[in-house]
């Protein structure tokens, strides 16, 4: 997605807000009992235990909301659970810090712009990127500053921290490798286009996809051009590398295999629409989302299809696959929870907006994730 496209997300979801707002104000105009309009009031950032909304499984627990927490605008960012605590960005422009048991805030750290970018967790320090172009390393334990880098360009693309390296993606074209502990440039590789799927690095090279078309292999020391391959149009997703092989979605409706130390291609498999999502490959199984309403399951070798399912609307969210179970959001508003190996749906919970690049993570038996209903929630992901 590019920058002019993510303003054309922003714009729908300032719409929304707004005919949401001429609709409560014409509410609030309607003749209605005494009861005074104050004294229903829900708090702009709120923390809400055991909520019952949203649709779920007949029997059992799965599914079932533990609390969900409000932030100021629609969350993008996907949550980052490290040692009970959960870390997520949100349009608010803030960086929230939630106890995951209860929800309950623990800080948050405000940037210049929006923060879509997931948080990276490493050695109690949390490193992002904001739209407001910097790249952010602040302490886990109560948010404090510890550095920011500026870069050309708003910042979607997640950190990687690997051997003391922050490695990330910038609007301004750039990838960009920087030291942990102090935010000194290290060096940068330009490709041709905005750079927002996030960098991922396995034994030494760096796999990243671009909007220029290309996925990339850069060395992870220097940032020296390896291989690049040219898809059909942008890529905003990010590469999973697993047994040397690169697997990587395009905005031209394909998924790709390539080798890893080549780039060469072993298969392609062409979905009903453009791919936002990262892949997931989990016992030989690629699951992937795709625009055109559906999670795919496909061999891993060879790319053929095993499974579609088909939500209610666009999926740009990225399955988590977890003890056997699928765990994918939809703009559909709905958060799913399918058998990995069937696709047979085991629940389903509504949030009260869109799902759109909020993927979910499960931890300990949790699923969080975030909605453009500006809350962050936590479900139960037992399915029996």
């Amino acid at each position: 997605m590019t920058r002019s496209q993510h303003t054309i997300l922003l714009t729908r979801y300032q719409r929304g807000v707004a005919l949401l707002l001429i609709l409560l104000g014409s509410l609030l105009l309607w003749p209605l009992p005494s009861a005074s309009a104050s004294s229903n009031s829900v708090p702009h950032l709120s923390h809400h235990p055991l909520t019952s909304s949203g649709e779920r499984a007949a029997a059992g627990t799965g599914g079932r909301l533990r609390w969900r927490y409000q932030t100021g605008a629609f969350v993008n960012s996907s949550p980052t659970v490290v040692k009970g605590v959960v870390y997520i960005g949100s349009g608010d422009h803030f960086v929230y810090a939630l106890n995951a048991s209860t929800g309950k805030l623990l800080w948050r750290y405000q940037t210049g712009n929006a923060v879509d970018s997931t948080p990276a967790v490493v050695n109690g320090v949390v490193y992002f990127g904001s739209f407001d172009d910097y790249v952010y390393a602040i302490t886990a334990n109560t948010g404090k500053l510890l550095w920011r880098y500026q870069t050309g360009d708003g910042v979607w693309s997640s950190a990687t921290v690997v051997s003391g390296v922050v490695y990330i993606g910038s609007y301004d074209d750039y990838v960009y490798a920087l030291n942990a502990s102090t935010g000194s440039l290290l060096w940068r590789y330009q490709t041709g286009n905005s750079v927002i799927s996030s960098p991922k690095v396995v034994k030494g090279v760096l796999y990243v996809g671009s909007t220029d078309h290309f996925v990339y292999a850069l060395t992870a020391t220097t940032g020296t051009l390896l291989w690049r391959y040219q898809t059909g149009f942008q890529i905003d997703g990010s590469p999973t590398v697993v047994n040397g092989v690169v697997y990587s979605g395009g905005e031209d409706d394909f998924v790709y295999a390539l080798t890893a130390s080549t780039g060469t291609l072993i298969w392609r498999y062409q979905t009903g629409n453009s791919i936002d999502s990262t892949p997931t490959v989990v016992n030989g199984v690629v699951y992937v989302s795709s625009d055109d309403d559906s999670v795919y399951a496909l061999t891993a070798s060879s790319g053929k299809l095993l499974w579609r399912y088909r939500t209610g609307n666009v999926v740009a969210s990225s399955p988590a696959v977890v003890n056997d179970v699928v765990y994918v959001g939809s703009e559909d508003h709905f958060v799913y929870a399918l058998t990995a190996s069937s696709s047979t749906k085991l629940w389903r919970y509504q949030t009260r907006g869109l799902i759109v690049y909020c993927s979910p993570t499960v931890v300990n038996g949790v699923v969080y994730i975030g909605s453009w209903d500006h809350y962050v929630y936590a479900l139960n992901a037992s399915a029996i």
